[in-house]
């Protein structure tokens, strides 16, 4: 059946191509990166799980656990979105197979194959653990060989920081995880660290060892009960003949205990390397689907087995004890009494045949007899167990307190809410005025009893709000200073004023100053430069032009120069300014200087015919003096200047008097 996926572009990108393997909640795509032009994976998440937003959650920090991650033996991570209703994550496309389809293939792998793809996967997991991530499903699904023999760590999906949380992830009260690999601490308490990692890889080591994981089970919680109560087998018991170096690397990476463990996968790594030291295990190519063993290759059959009953007499491929002492062999017939194995019984004529005495029966050897008792009461134990584990999770057991939590540390409340079984969901940060930095101010449910697993969330304090002008703004033009400061929420008042030293229009200041801790909607007062101050105009009347214009181009202004006439100021002198002496004028304003060009000038008046009386008194009149040549008579008979021309005041005109003519 066409996938409908097949063929479609996501974000105008990606071009999903083919299929290459679906899971219960994604499905991974080869893809073309349009942009790039290079090959790549793309995981889109299962439709029912898209619109969940706990699903989502965890499939956004799968892209961010692994982009903080630069390692090559872990599954880079470059894009991660949605688009068409499909919610995706873009990765490096590795070509292979996963380690489980090559355990189903060739069952289980010698020492030296099993270290050659342990050593790089604990390699990524040591980069992830010194960046402060706990991978959390390590699982031989999650770990991927390619065809060049590269393996990488895949699916981050569980990943959380190390700091703050420690709890396995739960979605709606279910454990997510495979149960065959989860420490017991996760099982337990929900609480996973780098120790939890390695404790998984020691069951990866198992499994590759001996061709199938430790436990088994009807149900999940009866393998989880396994890997709680009990220590876990060596791989010797299943393929005899492994070094117990080996044996007890595995028994060390797997204690119940995690404090006994290696500290991390970089601890792991050490001691796996001490082991191939101390055994001599030359390296030997990851296997990718063939065997490529060498010689001298620790190598146990390559046959899948099971897990041996304890009721069973031996090891498959173990020597058995013939009659009279002897070895068969493997393979080897073991001889019977009659009536006890196969082969014709003997002929009775039809009759029952003689019942053997009890003393002469083969029967069971005691021994067995004891080995089943105690397999039979274990059995009944287990069950008894599990059917009361049951009963308590599904009555009182799966119920738990929402432990006080405001006013806590995050710290201690995520350290309260993981002892109480429940899932931090840490955390929404809030500012407040009351509760300090790093302080629960809520948490959502805030109490009551709820089932384990829930997820509890956590409101954090951020401390007061508070807001800073930066320094640099002074100086700025006021619509830069606006357009930074329109995300700031404080009340903006804009105050103008003059600045002789920033030019108009841009910020001169504030109040509070620069650096100042300011809270929502404060007020905050931006002093705005309106240019210089006025200058007042200073006196230069009496001054020469020269030693005027540069008294007044001092104080900023610009000067113009006109010509006037004064009586009272001398030829070549500052005889008035414009705005006058003493006024405010704007800087960089013109200042107009009159000098005088002399006195006052009038034109004459016509006085001929005038009396002499007459006469005098108009030109006295236009300022102009009057000297007199007199014969007989009384009325002006000429004059000198004529009249009409333009004379100085006080410029003597001569009247000729004499007698008038009627």
């Amino acid at each position: 059946m066409t996938d409908p996926v097949v063929g479609l572009v996501l974000e105008g990108r990606y071009l999903l191509e083919e299929r290459l393997a679906r899971g219960g909640m994604s499905t991974v795509y080869a893809a073309t990166d349009l942009r790039l032009h290079r090959t790549v994976a793309v995981k889109v998440m299962a439709e029912h799980l898209a619109h969940d937003p706990t699903f989502v959650d965890r499939f956004t920090r799968e892209a961010r656990a692994a982009a903080m991650l630069s390692h090559p033996n872990v599954v880079s991570v470059s894009d991660q979105g949605s688009d068409q209703g499909l919610v995706f994550l873009v990765m490096e496309l590795v070509r292979g197979r996963t380690l489980r389809d090559l355990l189903q293939a060739r069952g289980r792998l010698t020492v030296g194959e099993a270290f050659a793809v342990l050593e790089p996967v604990l390699a990524g997991l040591t980069a992830a653990h010194r960046a402060g991530i706990v991978h959390r499903d390590i699982k031989p699904e999650n770990v991927l060989i390619g065809a060049d023999g590269v393996v990488k760590v895949a699916d981050f999906g569980l990943a959380r920081a190390l700091t703050g949380t420690g709890q396995t992830s739960h979605t709606g009260g279910v454990l997510i995880g495979t149960v065959a690999y989860l420490s017991p601490e996760q099982l337990e308490r929900g609480r996973a660290d780098a120790r939890s990692d390695v404790y998984a890889a020691g069951v990866v080591l198992y499994e590759m060892l001996t061709g199938h994981p430790p436990y088994g089970g009807d149900t999940p919680l009866a393998v989880a009960y396994q890997h709680v109560h009990h220590d876990m087998p060596v791989p010797s018991d299943e393929v005899p003949g492994l070094p117990w170096e080996v044996d007890d690397l595995v028994a060390r990476t797997t204690r119940r205990d995690p404090t006994v463990r290696p500290l991390d996968a970089g601890a792991f790594l050490a001691d796996l390397e001490d082991v191939r030291t101390d055994l001599g295990i030359e390296r030997v190519p990851v296997p990718t689907g063939r065997s490529t063993a060498g010689p001298g290759t620790l190598r146990p059959t390559n046959r899948p087995s099971r897990p041996r009953h304890p009721s069973e007499p031996g090891d498959p491929g173990t020597e058995v004890l013939g009659p009279g002492g002897t070895r068969p062999g493997r393979g080897a017939r073991t001889s019977m009494l009659p009536g006890t194995g196969p082969g014709p019984a003997p002929d009775t004529g039809g009759r029952r045949p003689a019942p053997v005495p009890a003393r002469l029966r083969p029967g069971v050897p005691p021994h067995i007899r004891r080995r089943r008792a105690r397999l039979a009461l274990a059995l009944v134990l287990l069950t008894a167990i599990t059917i009361g584990a049951v009963g308590w999770w599904l009555g009182s057991g799966r119920w738990t307190a929402v432990p006080q939590l405001a006013g806590s540390e995050q710290a201690a409340a995520i350290d309260l809410l993981q002892e109480a079984g429940l899932d931090p969901d840490c955390c929404e940060e809030q500012w407040s005025e009351d509760v300090p930095e790093g302080v629960v101010i809520a948490a959502d449910p805030a109490g009551g009893e709820v089932i384990r697993g829930t997820d509890v969330r956590l409101v954090v304090s951020k401390g007061p709000e508070r807001f800073e002008v930066e320094p640099e703004l002074v100086g700025q033009p006021l619509d830069a200073v606006r357009a930074e400061l329109d995300d700031v929420p404080v009340v903006l008042t804009e105050v103008q004023d003059y600045d002789n030293d920033v030019p108009v229009g841009h910020v001169t200041g504030f109040d509070p100053d620069p650096g100042t801790e300011l809270k929502r909607e404060q007020e905050l007062t931006v002093y705005v430069s309106r240019g210089h101050e006025p200058v007042a105009v200073p006196a230069v009347v009496g001054l020469s032009p020269e030693e005027a214009t540069a008294n007044l181009e001092a104080l900023g202004f610009t000067v113009e120069r006109t010509e006037g006439r004064s009586a009272d100021v001398d030829p070549g002198e500052v005889m008035a300014v414009t705005p006058g002496a003493g006024e405010q004028a704007p800087y960089d304003s013109t200042v107009t200087l009159q000098v005088s060009a002399g006195l006052p000038q009038v034109q004459v008046p016509d006085v001929v015919g005038r009396s002499q009386a007459e006469a005098s008194t108009v030109l006295q009149q236009a300022g102009l003096q009057v000297q007199v040549s007199q014969f007989f008579g009384d009325k002006v008979f000429r004059q000198s200047p004529a009249a009409g021309e333009t004379v100085e005041i006080g410029t003597p005109v001569t009247i000729l008097v004499t007698f008038g003519q009627d």
